[in-house]
């Protein structure tokens, strides 16, 4: 359910308002990088994903039938923690697994299971045997595998592409330093041995679902950002 304002416990001095950006920002809950649906404070320049601003006291999940998540302002202890969905350390609010030691961010613990445009379906796995078209590796963090089985990207990998390419993307140059942007394209054309033609639909189809997975990591499934998603993915 979506409100037009919201008060919240991490930010009691001001009244939060809807909003919706094409540019990144940083919430201010979970500590990690969001588009799209968030609630701010502009006086405080105070940022919250939409699952971080309405959290649930406690979750389930598929991929773990025999844990119950609860929700934390805060990582439990002093020891770093990480999300075992994109195995990025916790700094903020978390989903807490307390018999089982497991952690997931707000927006990976609310990916969706199944991505669908009605030309593209991606489903979410807990682990592949195939692998990421992104660095070449299995197993590792949870991972969208398309319908057909061709195309597999890691949710690690999608969240390494937006942190390291933070300052160009929040900042902007002009564009310029989107050129640092690593290529999906160039590593799928290295290899995938085929005609011009088969090359060209294999990258245009593993582009379009990684657009899908960057819209669900950065906590808006349901919108493909138009302004800095297209430009990432013109780079891809």
């Amino acid at each position: 359910m979506k409100y037009n304002e919201i008060s919240h416990f991490s930010h009691p001095q001001h009244i939060l308002k809807f909003e919706y950006t094409e540019v990144p920002f940083k919430c201010d809950g979970c500590k990690e990088v969001g588009i799209g649906s968030r609630y701010r404070c502009s006086f405080c320049d105070f940022d919250l994903h939409m699952h971080c601003s309405m959290p649930s006291i406690s979750i389930s999940h598929p991929f773990y039938t025999k844990c119950s998540f609860q929700f934390l302002s805060r990582p439990p202890g002093d020891t770093p923690r990480y999300c075992n969905a994109c195995e990025k350390y916790v700094t903020g609010f978390v989903y807490h697994c307390e018999s089982c030691g497991f952690d997931l961010h707000p927006c990976c613990a609310k990916l969706p299971m199944v991505l669908d445009d009605g030309e593209v379906k991606l489903y979410l796995y807990r682990k592949v045997s195939s692998p990421c078209h992104r660095c070449g590796r299995k197993g590792r963090s949870w991972s969208y595998r398309s319908d057909c089985k061709k195309y597999n990207l890691h949710v690690a990998c999608v969240r390494e592409m937006l942190v390291e390419n933070w300052h160009e993307l929040y900042f902007g140059d002009g564009g310029k330093s989107l050129n640092r942007i690593p290529s999906l394209k160039n590593t799928l054309e290295t290899s995938h041995k085929r005609s011009k033609g088969k090359v060209k639909k294999c990258c245009e189809m593993a582009a379009l679902a990684l657009q899908f997975v960057i819209s669900a990591v950065l906590g808006d499934p349901t919108a493909l950002i138009a302004g800095v998603i297209a430009t990432f993915m013109s780079r891809a």
